[in-house]
């Protein structure tokens, strides 16, 4: 199923197609009407003033919970980078014949991780997942039958780090899942489509307002691109770069 915020350049075009109606259904319905009289219009001012002032309060709150969104799908790639990579050092404590098994295993499972912060196409998405899967169930069968037959300290250290190397992709796709809720969104629309049609129920001059009437919906769809560009974790143009786990990737390629 398509999910429109998935789309920014999408969700700027509907909200602006949806804005600029509004205001000129506004204005239409204005022009029907008998003049308002000048205390009438100071009370619809006062309205409008009122719900741009809260639609300007849900924007920020809502760029503010998008970026801290953004912000925790960064920190957990480089944690998960940082899980891989203590791993892969401590296959060092496992037996010779079973490091040897580990170590492959990270490169592969670590490339699946890059390309799962790198593609966007719901059927390779599904692949990778599924490649991911596979690769954790293999990491934990190396892992256990050197700890179940030498239940020692150090072994425990490579149980531990492959644990952590588990629970660090668990974390990421919760963060990916984590998005702002639709009701959110929603509220932000009705809100918007509120102060576009007092916009334009309150024009003076039809002529010299016409341009007026364009200003409010770019500004506010400009919003809700960016704030749905950040919040979108896959589509979009501001993506997590798996910068730390290509690095990692790099590093441990083989010479």
């Amino acid at each position: 199923m398509i999910n429109i915020l998935d789309f920014p350049l999408l969700v700027f075009a509907l909200t602006f197609v949806a804005m600029w109606l509004s205001t000129w259904l506004g204005a239409a319905y204005r022009r029907r009407r008998e003049k308002l009289e000048e205390a009438e219009h100071e009370d619809y001012g006062v309205v409008l003033a009122a719900s741009l002032t809260l639609l300007g309060l849900i924007i920020g709150f809502s760029f503010s919970m998008a970026t801290s969104r953004y912000d925790q799908r960064k920190n957990l790639e480089e944690e998960e980078a940082n899980a891989i990579g203590t791993e892969y050092v401590r296959a060092d404590l496992l037996p010779a014949a079973d490091a040897a098994k580990v170590r492959p295993l990270l490169r592969s499972y670590l490339d699946q991780r890059i390309l799962f912060y790198s593609i966007r196409d719901p059927d390779q998405v599904r692949k990778v997942n599924a490649r991911t899967a596979q690769l954790q169930n293999e990491l934990w069968a190396a892992v256990l039958p050197p700890a179940v037959a030498q239940p020692t300290q150090i072994t425990a250290l490579a149980v531990s780090g492959m644990n952590d190397v588990l629970n660090s992709q668990g974390y990421s796709q919760a963060a990916w899942w984590n998005r702002l809720p639709v009701a959110g969104w929603a509220m932000m629309g009705a809100i918007a489509l509120c102060c576009s049609a007092l916009f334009g129920y309150l024009e003076r001059n039809v002529k010299r307002d016409r341009l007026l009437h364009v200003v409010l919906p770019f500004i506010v769809s400009l919003s809700f691109f960016l704030i749905a560009d950040i919040d979108s974790p896959r589509w979009g143009v501001i993506h997590v770069r798996p910068q730390n786990l290509i690095s990692l990737a790099e590093s441990l390629r083989p010479q």
